[in-house]
């Protein structure tokens, strides 16, 4: 109200002369505002901003609100560096190139000025020459109209400066210009420190964070490659627990591998591909895909797996590396545009053991966003190494285990067979030791009664015979018991028969005897018996007689009611004997004495019966003599046709007569010669009088040298195969007509051994003899003869001759014999003819061959003599 009433009263003069004071009162008051808003906005600068290169341009902003300031620069100064940095830097005309200078470059230039002096510089276009001239200062770039420049100040230090310039005639700065910047500057000279303490702070705090930060991606880095690395060792492990398992089969390994390399890189698609032995056939073992089932086995060629192969390393192949493979021919186009296709990332790495490749293991992608990097090839390129050895060591163990196992079944089955082996072995031991004790049983006792036999009892007896030179009191004797009719039986009833009767035999001996005594069977139908420790001659002759009156008891044998008797020697052990077959020989001389004296009784030995025995045994040596000599005689009887007298052939026989004894009967001369055992040799020897005889007729013109020549053969030359080879060969050799010998075979010795014969009969009929059964009708199995042997001619026994024509039954038999000729081509020759009426009553029959003194006599002849002598 005051004013208004002040102003009422002024004129109109006075007010027009206040308005240019109260305007300029009023800039005044609006530059205070705008200072007081300036310093308000720098104030806050250093609370909101926290970088220096934000704060410059908000303080050029803020100084450009109150003066012209479009050109404007802030230049730090860094004593201890000695540059000027222009932290900021806006010109109409010059372009900031250099943030740093050296300082040493910019101390005679405007900035340098106000650095080194301290002091703020006004240049105007009025007074530029002069304070170039005053204070040597060069200018760098466009010479402005006006600039300001004042220093920025810590305490009593010029840390920089801040500059202010025109280049505009209109644009002019003033006295007052130059005080706001003054008082501004010292107030941005704070907000700085504080700005840049903030800033340095922060960054300090930034710095630290990012070391921390660095710190700690360091630190998740080694404890990713920590974790990378234990995942890798326990996959490792894995793989080499895996190769070491017994247990599982290739294929579950192959996929366990899948499973442990998957943990350790991308493996949605894994597969193993082995080479065979020759090295040009791809297999695998392990497949698997996502896409392919399953795989056949392929010959080399130009895959993926065939390049990991040749070049001998790991590697990566996707669509950026595949072009240029399959460009240089290291794969096949169409495995290239597949992969192009599919976008396919694929590793593999070699599988080498002691140096040599054996496969690849491989994995695979399809996907553009799963390929595998470098450091998956590497990884894979490791792991390989390890795999491949744990493959060796998973082959070579289940080699091993399999071979363990093999060898486990062998060792069991060995086992097995030992065990068998050793139960069999056992068996065997058993079964030998009851063999030994039944050798020793069967060398000691007799197979057929299972008494003792002649080792055994001639021991028992030889400690006998010891114990009476020791003790003369203790008496023993021996009986030699021989059976009547035991030769009968057996002919009779067969051998079965006459086994059955000597077992029967043993055991009624034995019932005979005291359980201490020792009955044995020598063979045959010979026993003896070794009497023990007696009181009296009486017992001996007690015991024989039980043992007669035992086997004089009828046989059953089968059906049959036979009978038997007992013939029995006794011997008495004396001091003087020295050997059980003394003994057993006077016991035997005894029992022949019992049997000549009727049968059925026994005998003591005597000296007498020991000197019958040296006389026979001097019979057989003089037999022998005479054998070696050839002194026996020959005789021929001749066979004839008894209608035209015409001789069949010529039997040759020999007769002995003894220096003193005189003449020989045939049936001792042929029991001579088989005790003496020269049976073969008689044979040899009537074979070569035979032979001497037929080469002798030979040279003659007369009719004898178309006879033919019989001798009687023994069976014992039909006994072995070798001894018949022998004769045959004999007769070739004698350079005799086989076809002129004639080999008569006596009917009983044939029934003796009759399955011998015929074999050797055979063979002799080959060689072109003719074959003669003698004696025919004396044995008891003679029809088997005419329908098995190959007899060319069958002589009925003399007794059945001598017997007609008062026996009409024997000439019954002949005539039907004679029948039986027609059909079985032999003929029939009658032995022993001796009257007319034999003669007459053979022809009605019609017999056509005989033989007897009434036909011819026999005629001694000498085999070198000529056939005169059978005239003589």
């Amino acid at each position: 109200m005051s004013t208004d009433t002040s102003a009422g009263e002024l004129s109109v003069e006075e007010l027009r002369e206040l308005i240019p004071q109260l305007q300029q009162l009023t800039d005044k008051y609006k530059r205070a505002e705008l200072v007081q808003k300036a310093l308000f906005e720098i104030s806050e600068l250093a609370g909101s901003v926290s970088e220096l290169h934000r704060l410059y341009p908000a303080i050029h902003q803020i100084i450009g609100d109150f003066m012209n300031a479009l050109n404007f620069y802030v230049a730090i100064y860094d004593q201890e560096e000695e540059l000027v940095d222009f932290v900021y830097f806006v010109d109409q005309f010059d372009e900031q190139t250099v943030t740093q200078i050296s300082a040493s470059d910019l101390m005679g230039g405007i900035t340098g000025h106000i650095l080194r002096t301290g002091k703020h510089l006004v240049l105007t276009k009025e007074n530029s020459k002069q304070v170039f001239s005053d204070t040597n200062i060069k200018l760098f770039g466009k010479t402005p109209i006006d600039l300001i420049g004042v220093p920025l100040k810590r305490g009593s230090r010029v840390i920089g400066a801040m500059v202010v310039q025109s280049y505009d005639e209109a644009v002019r700065y003033t006295a007052e210009d130059l005080e706001i910047l003054l008082f501004v500057s010292q107030h941005i000279v704070n907000t700085v420190d504080r700005v840049k303490s903030r800033e340095l702070t922060e960054q300090t705090i930034r710095e630290r964070t990012k070391q921390l930060r660095m710190i700690n991606e360091e630190l998740q880095d080694e404890i990713l490659e920590r974790q990378k690395i234990e995942s890798l060792q326990q996959a490792l492990f894995e793989i080499s627990e895996l190769s070491a398992a017994v247990e599982g089969d290739m294929s579950d390994f192959y996929a366990n591998l899948h499973d442990i390399l998957g943990r350790l890189l991308s493996a949605p698609n894994c597969y193993i591909a082995t080479l065979n032995e020759d090295r040009d056939f791809l297999e695998f073992p392990y497949y698997s895909d996502e896409i392919q089932s399953d795989i056949e086995p392929r010959p080399i060629g130009r895959g993926l797996t065939e390049y990991v192969l040749r070049s001998g390393r790991a590697e990566l192949i996707d669509p950026t590396r595949v072009e240029s493979l399959a460009l240089e021919g290291e794969l096949d186009q169409s495995i290239a545009e597949n992969i192009l296709n599919t976008e396919n990332s694929w590793l593999g790495s070699p599988l080498i053991v002691e140096g040599e490749i054996s496969g690849v293991i491989a994995v695979q992608t399809y996907a553009a966003d799963s390929r595998y990097t470098l450091k998956d090839l590497e990884l894979l390129r490791f792991v390989s190494h390890h795999i491949a050895t744990a493959m060796e060591r998973k082959r070579s163990t289940d080699a091993i285990q399999m071979y363990t196992q093999q060898l486990s079944e062998k060792v069991r089955e060995r086992t097995d067979e030992l065990h068998k082996t050793n139960l069999y072995l056992k068996k065997q031991i058993d079964e030998r030791k009851e063999i030994e004790l039944k050798l020793i049983h069967d060398a000691h006792h007799d197979a057929l009664t299972g008494l003792p036999n002649r080792v055994m009892f001639n021991s028992r007896l030889e400690l006998a015979i010891a114990n009476k030179k020791r003790y003369t009191d203790h008496n023993f004797a021996v009986l030699f018991i021989d059976l009547d009719r035991f030769k009968l039986i057996n002919d009779t009833l067969g051998h079965h028969a006459g086994d059955q009767f000597l077992k029967e035999v043993s055991k009624r001996i034995e019932h005979c005897v005291r359980a201490h005594d020792l009955v044995a069977r020598l063979g045959g139908d010979e026993f003896v018996i070794l009497l023990d420790s007696f009181d009296d001659v009486a017992d001996v002759e007690e015991v024989a007689t039980r043992i007669i009156n035992s086997i004089a008891t009828p046989f059953m044998l089968g059906t049959k009611e036979m009978y038997s008797g007992a013939s029995i020697g006794i011997a008495y052990i004396e001091s003087g004997y020295e050997s059980a077959d003394e003994i057993i020989r006077d016991a035997d001389a005894a029992m022949y004495q019992a049997k000549a004296m009727g049968r059925g009784r026994y005998v003591m030995f005597d000296k007498s019966m020991r000197q019958k025995l040296l006389e026979e045994l001097e019979l057989e040596n003089e037999f022998r003599k005479t054998l070696k000599s050839s002194k026996f005689e020959c005789h021929l009887q001749p066979a004839l046709n008894l209608t035209s007298k015409d001789y069949l052939y010529h039997e040759l026989f020999i007769r002995w007569e003894h220096p003193t004894i005189g003449k020989i009967k045939r049936e001792q001369f042929w029991q001579v010669a088989e005790h003496s055992g020269l049976t073969i040799e008689i044979d040899n020897y009537m074979l070569a009088q035979a032979s001497e005889l037929l080469m002798s007729w030979s040279r003659s013109n007369g009719p004898e040298q178309h006879y033919k020549v019989a001798i009687n053969l023994s069976i014992n030359h039909l006994m072995q195969s070798k001894l018949v080879l022998q004769l045959i060969e004999s007769i070739e050799n004698s350079g005799i007509d086989a076809s002129k010998l004639v080999f008569e075979f006596d009917e009983n010795d044939l029934n003796r051994r009759s399955q011998f014969m015929l074999p050797a009969i055979r063979k002799l009929k080959r060689a072109g003899v003719t074959l003669v059964l003698d004696n025919f009708g004396s044995g008891l199995a003679s029809l088997s003869y005419l329908y098995s042997y190959p007899f060319d001619f069958v002589k009925v026994d003399h007794r059945f001759v001598k017997s007609i024509p008062r026996s009409q039954r024997n000439l019954k038999l002949i005539q039907s014999v004679l029948v039986i000729s027609e059909h079985l081509n032999f003929q029939l020759i009658a032995e022993g003819i001796e009257t007319e009426e034999q003669l007459k009553a053979l022809l009605d029959v019609g017999c056509e061959i005989g033989q007897g003194n009434y036909l011819e006599s026999a005629v001694s002849v000498d085999p070198t003599g000529s056939a005169k002598s059978l005239s003589a």
